[in-house]
């Protein structure tokens, strides 16, 4: 019999796009692939494409283009492209990249196979772009459970699980609306048995996906009862098995009061809050449609940590909005100081064809000026996530294990409840929680050894 024929995804962007990643693999897989780490002995390559930022764009655009030697030389090869990339560029990146033999949008994901499939068939290139989920023609929501599609997981004792696509908001600067499409939230009850699924399979920890997970359940139901965020995280609490939970991200204007309650009296949600700043600046938060000002933020931020104790808060914020004046900038970093925050993604502002900021060209800020408020930044930032860290030396942490450290393979890493990276000495495997007593900080991770510390195991 003839060698199976093997495959490659590589992916771009988001924990979201991650996941689809996963189920793509998962697909493949079901069709009788196989999956390989070198490219160059695959037989289908698939790209999940991000295009939140340019440098996205250009990142793709270029690999893409080393792929066609590849191909020269291998013509059987088969490419294809999927993703919010795909969704937004559609026929484009078969017109800028003729070896492409596939093309499918974010809510083509459960027809990838297929796609390859009728490719191989014609012998010409498919496209296929649907504008929004669409249960009878098998979108991303195929039948109308996302859960149904087989995922190809890279952890045993992680998964992702999705609970909502799309997004309901207008922020001037992002394009997720318009390649993700509107809100649509999963049934609860169709997340709970996809979680129950993932606890038999020895799952101990789950990310909750969404673009708003505060925002869920508000498209179910008519009239008398719709689930809300909090809900969900109180039905999973109890399902038996799973040890943590996580999510993200969710939006600071629709963090309610019920799901700080949940966090706090849920044992398996994690005392780890991501919550999006993008600026500090009331004018500039206005101007990017974000729907509160800092002072609410800030509240909100409050109360969390009020009713949460040991909480980690992390963030988003964005340098460079058009029209950051040196004020607002000022007003950013105040905020940013008060907060503070265990940790920061920052990002230089990065127009996007199709959004209201990327037409603010007469407002762009000068590139120098960005690069010294980015430096100030991320000093207060890093300086703070210090701190927090130097504050844990001597504590006892209970770690769940992810494997070998990148950053040393001799030691192990995994993560705190609270989501802060550990390096640390131990024999211990993958998927296990370990006690680690904390003996070193820095910025972005933690140093640890082996405590004598039993970790009792969750039974309900």
């Amino acid at each position: 019999m003839p060698a199976p024929r093997r495959f490659h995804v590589r992916t771009y962007g988001c924990q979201m796009n991650e996941h689809d990643s996963e189920r793509v693999a998962g697909l493949l897989v079901a069709d009788g692939l196989e999956p390989t780490d070198v490219i160059e002995d695959a037989d289908v390559v698939v790209l999940n494409t991000c295009c939140i930022r340019e440098n996205a764009d250009n990142k793709f655009y270029g690999h893409l283009g080393r792929l066609k030697a590849l191909k020269d030389a291998k013509p059987d090869l088969q490419i294809a492209v999927g993703g919010c990339l795909a969704q937004k560029d559609r026929d484009l990146i078969v017109k800028r990249a003729g070896h492409v033999d596939v093309v499918f949008g974010t809510h083509n994901l459960g027809r990838a196979s297929a796609l390859l499939d009728e490719a191989r068939r014609l012998g010409t290139s498919v496209v296929e772009i649907a504008e929004e989920h669409d249960p009878e023609t098998g979108g991303a929501w195929a039948g109308g459970e996302i859960g149904a599609l087989p995922a190809r997981r890279e952890s045993t004792h992680s998964a992702w699980v999705t609970i909502q696509i799309g997004c309901d908001n207008s922020c001037t600067f992002c394009i997720v609306p318009s390649v993700r499409g509107p809100e649509v939230s999963r049934r609860l009850g169709d997340i709970v048995r996809e979680v129950e699924g993932l606890s038999a399979d020895g799952v101990r920890e789950i990310t909750l996906l969404g673009q708003n997970v505060n925002s869920y359940g508000r498209d179910l139901g008519a009239g008398q009862y719709r689930p809300q965020f909090a809900d969900l995280l109180r039905a999973l609490d109890a399902v038996a098995g799973i040890d943590r939970i996580r999510f993200t991200s969710p939006h600071p204007k629709d963090l309610r009061p019920e799901t700080i309650a949940a966090m706090a009296e849920c044992p398996s949600v994690c005392e780890h809050l991501h919550l999006p700043l993008q600026s500090g600046s009331d004018t500039v938060l206005a101007r990017m449609h974000r729907g509160y000002t800092a002072e609410r933020y800030l509240q909100r931020l409050r109360a969390a940590r009020f009713a949460i104790p040991d909480l980690a808060v992390t963030t988003d914020l964005i340098v460079g909005f058009p029209g950051e004046t040196d004020d607002e900038f000022a007003r950013s970093l105040e905020v940013v100081d008060e907060a503070a925050y265990d940790a920061a993604y920052t990002f230089v502002f990065s127009p996007r064809p199709g959004t209201r900021a990327a037409e603010m060209t007469d407002q762009f800020v000068a590139d120098d000026v960005i690069r010294e408020r980015m430096e100030r930044l991320t000093a207060v930032v890093e300086r703070h996530a210090l701190e927090h860290h130097a504050a844990r030396i001597g504590r006892v942490e209970e770690v769940l294990v992810d494997g070998p450290s990148k950053k040393d393979p001799a030691v192990l890493a995994g993560r705190t409840r609270q989501n802060k990276l550990v390096h640390f000495t131990a024999d211990a495997r993958a998927g296990s929680r370990h006690p680690v007593r904390i003996t070193g900080a820095a910025p972005h991770w933690l140093a640890g050894e082996t405590a004598r510390v039993c970790i009792p195991v969750r039974t309900g």
